[in-house]
């Protein structure tokens, strides 16, 4: 039976409306300033089989790998009314361990069959391990914190508390955890009722029908934007500038195979995994793919899962875009993530040269602090990413000071950042001139100067600090990002990838990478 385009898109915005709608139940609910002000979060909606069928306008690192927890979730369990599975395990599914994944199936009244499914992933401030944030210098998963594989943590509406004390025991601040990890099953429930109400309306049938519709649409835009590139195989390297335990560049590479409407995407070539926590599992790495290809499409395609039917994706076990048990993971969702993107949209700039942007800054810039807060007399944990520049195109430059590719989050305000912790902003400005020169100049990064009131255990995990983001037809890189320590008349160089104790007085400053020129000048 064919689809009305006309009820096709009404039913994609519906069910686009529902993804967004859950995200707004978990932000307003949430307790930490991660989730409520940077909206470091994803929720999307699935069919009964668990593939994609709308996701909302959150972050592309969880949105494209979300699709494998929730099949890891299904496996683990025979998930009934009510019930909530949770996840962070790498290597079931999740991605790094601090980021949560919430799934629930959704059932129609008088039915015993799953109809739907609905998940959201949070990035919780805190899950434990060696360091305030949960982003450390780890050589090895267990030291990044509570690693949770898919467990029932709610079971017919009923919250497991013995389930929940074992999580809220293994972190810094379990208050605030407790509280966004309840936001996520208010946001399902939303999702689920939402659902609900869809299917009284237009019937089950209608609904599924298309959901299908909407999933081939994507698959059908997809290879039509592969069709139109040139046959051939499109190969790129781009490096890492460490793990953060050695000064080794680490290297990540693809090769592009364009055969008619399809593509093959093979990483073989990448470093195996290595002993710091930049690795990356395979979801990270279909995920960066999806993005990718989207990007291709010049049209406002749905992210469903009809977008990788015409795409395989190689990535070999043990490799840094394929990590096993017991690799670190922490960096590799966040700053891998945007390396393989990278690598990724070099190799197709070569089969569309004119479409495709230079390197954006690359990296996500991750700050994790935390300590004893004595004028609030409790623990605090905060992390934040901080943006950089875009990459300049051949229709205009980059934009300054914003998050780019795999991280689509918010800043967190200044009056909120004084507000929640012991710490002032002292500078929050353009990095003036760090975006390559070019016909189209890369954009700007950002200057972000923190003052510490308390003593704070501090982790950075950044990187574009070795060499800049690369520039396309003859643009230049954008600048080199830089971490320094203010400690009265010293500037302390801080590497990439660091941790350290800062004394009250101290003043952290990081400036973030520009993005590559595109053209030449």
């Amino acid at each position: 039976m064919k689809t009305d385009p006309i009820e096709l898109e009404l039913f994609r915005n519906l069910f686009v409306s529902i993804a967004e709608e859950m995200g707004a139940v978990l932000r307003k609910t949430a307790y930490s300033t991660n989730i409520k002000e940077r909206r470091d979060y994803s929720c999307a909606v699935y069919d009964a089989a668990g593939e994609t069928v709308a996701m909302g306008d959150h972050m592309p690192v969880h949105l494209g790998a979300m699709p494998l927890s929730v099949r890891h979730a299904i496996e683990a369990h025979r998930i009934g009314p009510g019930d909530v599975v949770i996840l962070n395990d790498p290597f079931q599914g999740g991605t790094h361990l601090p980021d949560i994944t919430a799934v629930s199936a959704v059932f129609l009244e008088r039915s015993k069959r799953t109809s739907f499914y609905v998940a959201n992933r949070a990035h919780h401030a805190d899950v434990g391990g060696m360091s305030p944030g949960s982003m450390p210098l780890a050589r090895e998963i267990y030291q990044e914190g509570i690693r949770i594989p898919p467990v029932l943590v709610v079971r017919g509406g009923v919250v497991d508390r013995g389930m929940m004390q074992l999580i809220l025991a293994n972190v810094r601040t379990p208050d605030e955890r407790e509280g966004d990890l309840l936001a996520q099953m208010m946001s399902n429930k939303k999702g689920e009722e939402r659902l609900r109400e869809l299917v009284r309306k237009y019937g089950l049938a209608r609904v599924e029908r298309n959901m299908r519709g909407l999933q081939d649409y994507s698959e059908r835009m997809t290879r039509a934007a592969i069709r139109k590139l040139p046959r051939g195989v499109y190969r790129f390297t781009d490096y890492l500038d460490n793990d953060g335990v050695s000064k080794k560049p680490v290297k990540i590479q693809v090769a592009i195979n364009i055969r008619g409407d399809h593509a093959e995407v093979d990483f073989t070539g990448s470093d195996a995994q290595v002993e710091g926590s930049i690795n990356a599992n395979y979801a990270v790495a279909l995920s960066a793919t999806m993005y990718a290809f989207r990007c291709l499409v010049a049209e406002d395609v749905p992210y469903t899962a009809g977008l990788m039917r015409p795409i395989r994706v190689i990535a070999p076990e043990r490799s840094v875009v394929n990590a096993r048990p017991p690799a670190a993971m922490a960096a590799g969702n966040v700053e891998t993530s945007q390396r393989i993107t990278d690598v990724l949209l070099g190799a197709l700039a070569k089969a569309a040269p004119d479409r495709i942007p230079a390197a954006s800054s690359g990296t996500m810039n991750n700050l994790t602090m935390g300590g004893w807060d004595a004028r609030r007399r409790q623990t605090f944990a905060y992390y934040e990413t901080i943006a950089g520049g875009m990459g300049a195109s051949r229709v205009a430059p980059g934009l300054s000071a914003v998050h780019t590719h795999m991280t689509n989050s918010w800043n967190t305000p200044i009056e909120a950042f004084e507000r929640q912790y012991p710490m002032r902003i002292c500078c929050y400005e353009v990095r003036r001139g760090s975006g390559g020169a070019g016909k189209h100049a890369g954009g700007d990064g950002i200057v972000r100067e923190i003052e510490f009131l308390t003593a704070t255990d501090v982790t950075i995990l950044s990187d574009r600090r070795a060499r800049g983001p690369y520039g396309l037809n003859g643009g230049k890189a954008g600048k080199p990002g830089r971490n320094s320590l203010l400690r009265g008349k010293k500037n302390i160089a801080i590497p990439a990838k660091a941790n350290f104790m800062s004394q009250p007085g101290d003043v952290l400053r990081i400036e973030t990478p520009g993005g590559g020129g595109w053209g030449r000048k």
